[in-house]
């Protein structure tokens, strides 16, 4: 228990509380197949066919593969760590403060975000039929007074429900997964049932009509990566489920599977449902009438081929599926505010629990942040679009931790280990970073400086907290963190990828991207830097007796000498 027995920590609650152990394996298995599982579907076959055409299916599968090599090193750091937040926790671990801290941030930002997106989603659609809950300013939908106070009403209930208890949260979860995996399946087998234009997969310039590039450009602007996003919240929740080191991985990998069968069969039943004549100005060019800009093109589809029913469902599901991964992810961003508490990156009330055995002021943040984030300010959510993107950089982390934690902590039981992790681990790290090179210099940028921004907080609570004022950063172990950064940030400058999205940074007087790295070249210079930089962040990872200590023992969430046995 060093880690948490060391005085950067604290011990802000009661030796009678902590995180209670009540998801079971089916509620873990939901909570992450309820995150990967949102409103995205909904628009996923669309985008990503009007960048790849019909190779859009090669794209689910290149980005399925990739996203679950990434949960599979989450698997295996979950399985042997099963704390809360893991995602700002693993890379402490391995690396210390300073790492810990920048992947805890971007995880922060990423989930604290999602649970407002969702709750504008819900209320979008809702306008449907109920008219005064948005209204059109500069061209976009933003909600009206009427609908701010709808929108921090249903906050208030995703957050009363975390706090009520995690055993309520995976419960109604529960109900609402199953919900959001019945509605595609049942449009999957309805739309090949009725329609089936097989010719569609050769039309208009052939399988392939915008060659390798569409491919993965479909990964990044298409939406296929960030479908598979989620899979995480299994590990976020991982210090609140009964045998985590079996339901941790089960969750994760079982999510990631269910999901990825699901996207691949959804874009063939897309593809071979449309109407030919839809094709005609090219597969960068398939627009729908009536509602299927609000709803999605499965809901176009189905109105198209009579399928009243079907698309009543779908319009149904537009509302439910955003509220359960809103549900999940307000329930996530309070699990890695605790863990920043825990770690003693942000003041120690965050870490507090109730007697109830949840973080209260964790989840109040996370409702005070939402209603923030909910305010009509202008292109906000262009920003959190690219701040959820940032994601990527958060998984990326993870290979990093498991190459390090295997020499560090090689004794330690792995209820799933990762087989020829020497090849995989530095493999995953490199396909996170082409991941973020598919995303543009407009998310790179972006992402640099929400990471400046993030330290800046933390020189700020150093300056005015003695707690964070005595903690070490552990500089020498993050060496490899600004050469990453920056060499990501200049790649993606020069890089070919969304040119047709430039952005620039006037003070710096960089416009970009650049297009001198052409596309091949681009994809082959962050393979070889991504490996330089993972052997550099190996080899400069913590000693063995200082991760140990980080480490402590990580089935008690409280502090020395409680007793937490699950």
């Amino acid at each position: 228990m060093a880690e948490l027995a060391q005085p950067l920590v604290g011990t802000p609650e009661p030796a009678a509380r902590k995180l209670r152990r009540d998801i079971g394996l089916l509620g873990l298995l939901f909570a992450s197949l309820g995150s990967i599982i949102g409103a995205g579907w909904l628009f996923g076959a669309l985008y990503a066919s009007s960048l790849a055409g019909p190779a859009a299916v090669i794209s689910w599968v290149l980005g399925g593969g990739v996203v679950m090599l990434l949960a599979l090193t989450h698997a295996e750091l979950g399985g042997m760590y099963p704390v809360a937040g893991g995602s700002a926790r693993f890379p402490r671990y391995a690396f210390g403060n300073l790492i810990g801290f920048t992947s805890g941030w971007i995880a922060f930002l990423g989930a604290v975000t999602v649970g407002p997106i969702m709750v504008e989603a819900m209320l979008l659609y809702s306008s449907n039929y109920i008219s005064s809950l948005t209204t059109v300013s500069g061209g976009r939908p933003v909600l009206t007074v009427q609908g701010y106070f709808v929108a921090g009403a249903l906050l208030l209930v995703f957050c009363t429900i975390n706090v009520i208890g995690v055993r309520w949260l995976a419960d109604i979860n529960l109900v609402a997964v199953c919900w959001k995996l019945l509605i595609p399946a049942v449009t999957v087998v309805a739309l090949i049932a009725t329609s089936a234009h097989t010719a569609n997969f050769t039309a208009h310039g052939g399988f392939m009509p915008f060659g390798w590039k569409g491919v993965f450009l479909a990964l990044s602007s298409g939406g296929v990566i960030f479908a598979g996003l989620g899979f995480e919240q299994a590990v976020q929740l991982g210090g609140e489920t009964r045998n985590p080191r079996r339901n941790i991985p089960f969750a994760i990998i079982g999510g990631m599977s269910v999901a990825i069968v699901l996207y691949i069969a959804l874009q063939v039943a897309f593809i071979l449902a449309l109407d030919p004549s839809e094709l005609s100005k090219g597969w960068g060019a398939v627009t729908f009438s009536g509602n299927g800009h609000l709803f999605g093109p499965f809901a176009a589809l189905a109105t198209a081929l009579g399928l009243g029913w079907l698309a009543v469902l779908l319009y149904t599901d537009a509302v439910v599926s955003p509220g359960g991964t809103g549900l999940i992810y307000t329930g996530a961003s309070a699990r890695l505010t605790f863990a920043l508490g825990r770690n003693g990156f942000i003041p120690s009330a965050f870490a507090r629990l109730t007697p109830r055995g949840t973080p209260f002021f964790a989840i109040a943040f996370s409702f005070i942040c939402g209603l923030v984030i909910l305010l009509p300010f202008p292109g906000w959510q262009q920003l959190v679009g690219f701040i959820s993107a940032a994601a990527v950089a958060v998984y990326a982390m993870a290979p990093l931790a498991l190459g390090a934690l295997r020499r560090q902590d090689p004794t330690r039981p792995r209820p799933f280990k990762l087989p020829a992790a020497s090849f995989l681990a530095p493999g995953a790290f490199v396909a996170a970073s082409e991941i973020l090179l598919f995303t543009g210099w407009a998310v790179m940028w972006k992402l640099i400086v929400a990471i400046l921004i993030g330290f800046a907080l933390l020189a700020l609570s150093a300056a005015t907290d003695s707690t964070a004022r005595n903690l070490s950063l552990d500089w020498r172990s993050a060496v490899w963190l600004w050469p990453y950064l920056l060499g990501m940030g200049a790649i993606s400058y020069l890089s070919s990828f969304d040119t047709n999205t430039p952005s620039s940074i006037p003070l710096l007087g960089l416009h970009g991207p650049r297009n001198e790295l052409t596309f091949g070249w681009d994809i082959l210079v962050v393979a070889v830097f991504s490996l330089v930089i993972y052997a550099l962040a190996i080899r400069s990872r913590l000693p063995a007796h200082r991760a140990l200590e980080y480490i402590g023992d990580p089935t008690v969430e409280e502090p020395e000498g409680v007793d937490a046995r699950p």
